[in-house]
């Protein structure tokens, strides 16, 4: 990689940090620290969602799907859009109510105020294992960007082993240092410099270095080019695992709580949306369509790095590769301070009995985010395929949580043996068939049937309970 990119790579790389420690010196309570005072504009917010769910995961992910299916690969993100509007209409106005009753900070919080505290506690270790899962994936996807550029000419040690602890340490120290402030604020420049990036150099040049549409249309598979081309199961397992997503996501959360009113955040969301699909969903699949036409033999998801790496002019190069690093970055440090945030809030500060000190929460918070970004890493390292971590992820998280939420907000009188016996039955049976690697009735994604026993389990045990105590 030309030298004149690796001063741009320094140059982003160190105010991403500046920002952290501006941030460190400005946190003075909690509420500071996991949800920016409650007083983030929507522009901000939005922007930070779309950057937290799309990140550098779907972002490489994309990637790898435009160069294995084309453009029916942008559907994944189709379900963003469905999930971040059923949300803003659904959930928003119930859920800023009771932030602005009891001054909610974590997704648990809402939990704890309809089934109590055992319920929250079990949800947050959910969650907080799941976003320790997404800042592993975040990780590996950093990773490999950089292993394909920036970290390629190394031959001493392994690339991509070197690009672990790089990714890891800059995420890590920036978001232990600022918090969610540092976050949204430097998701919202991550952003813009990723969609600045790939719309106005990245595709452009690849394009024009391509030879233009006469040889992509000829070289590529027909396939490529339609919205069809994809199985119908597939589109089914994208849907049922990443639209309920946006209704028990604590990063999604945190941000509902970071906006000042609920109008606020019903725009955030809508702004997010719109920003995924189509937007974002076409930009990444057909940079992976690109991808595979210089690269047909690499990895699906590395032929993304190494198409912006050999393809792009010295400084586009480097402008372009930061936009993809910034993509990952600003889902890797969401993702690290939401478990952060599960675990500190909503299982170790019920755990002491008394609330410490802000400052001294602060510290705690600190301490616990650094420690799960090293764990993070160590699971990074296990894994190669970046979008299956996410959607492994994801499926744990919807198959528990998904349904007992949707009963806190529309189910009157939800019952807190209810909701603890659907966590349980749906998280562990769908962990159970991820880890044997399931593949029954036609493909569908272990997601579905985690939420289907969640579901069933719910209900009787509500049922039960319901007939024993008529009066509650």
């Amino acid at each position: 990689m030309h030298f004149i990119d690796l001063i741009i790579f320094a140059i982003y790389f160190f105010a991403v940090l500046g920002v952290g420690i501006y941030f460190y010196l400005k946190n003075e309570s909690r509420d500071d620290y996991y949800v920016g005072g409650r007083n983030i504009s929507a522009g901000h917010v939005g922007l930070s969602i779309v950057a937290t769910d799309v990140g550098g995961g779907f972002s490489i992910g994309l990637g790898g799907l435009g160069f294995t299916m084309g453009l029916a690969g942008s559907w994944l993100l189709f379900s963003g859009l469905v999930g971040a509007w059923l949300a803003a209409v659904l959930i928003i106005p119930r859920l800023k109510a009771l932030d602005a009753k009891h001054g909610l900070l974590t997704y648990p919080d809402f939990l704890r105020g309809v089934y109590g505290r055992r319920v929250a506690m079990v949800a947050a270790l959910i969650s907080g294992i799941g976003y320790l899962g997404f800042t592993a994936a975040q990780i590996l996807a950093g990773a490999k960007l950089a292993a394909g550029s920036v970290f390629s000419e190394f031959t001493a040690v392994d690339p991509l082993q070197l690009s672990l602890f790089v990714m890891a340490g800059v995420i890590v120290l920036y978001t232990v240092l600022g918090g969610i402030k540092a976050v949204i604020y430097t998701d919202t420049i991550q952003w813009i410099i990723l969609l600045g990036g790939l719309i106005f150099l990245g595709l452009p040049f690849a394009w024009h270095s391509a030879g233009g549409w006469a040889v992509i249309s000829e070289q590529l598979p027909s396939g490529h080019f339609s919205l069809l081309n994809i199985a119908p199961v597939t589109f089914v397992n994208w849907f049922c695992t990443i639209v309920p997503i946006w209704f028990i996501a604590m990063t999604l959360y945190q941000r509902a709580y970071a906006c000042r009113n609920v109008k606020e955040a019903r725009r955030a969301f809508y702004i997010a949306g719109v920003f995924e699909y189509p937007l974002m969903a076409f930009v990444g699949v057909s940079l992976g369509m690109l991808g595979r036409l210089f690269y047909p033999e690499a990895d699906p998801e590395m032929a993304l790095p190494l198409l912006l790496k050999e393809v792009l002019p010295i400084g586009v190069s480097g402008f372009v590769l930061a936009a993809y690093f910034s993509a990952v970055m600003s889902t890797a440090d969401s993702c690290l301070i939401a478990s952060s945030g599960n675990f500190v809030n909503d299982i170790v500060e019920p755990l002491l009995g008394q609330s410490p000190a802000d400052k001294t929460l602060i510290r705690i918070s600190q301490l616990f985010t650094l420690v799960i970004g090293v764990v993070a890493l160590a699971l990074a390292s296990f894994f190669s395929e970046v979008l299956d971590i996410i959607l492994n992820a994801y499926a744990f998280m919807v198959s528990g949580l998904f349904v007992p939420t949707l009963a806190a907000y529309f189910v009157k009188g939800s019952r807190p043996e209810a909701a603890m016996a659907g966590m349980l039955g749906g998280g562990g049976i769908t962990l159970w068939l991820i880890a044997n690697r399931w593949e029954g009735l036609g493909g569908l994604d272990p997601s579905i049937v985690g939420i289907a026993v969640s579901l069933a389990v719910f209900s009787i045990v509500q049922i039960i309970g319901n007939r024993r105590n008529p009066n509650d």
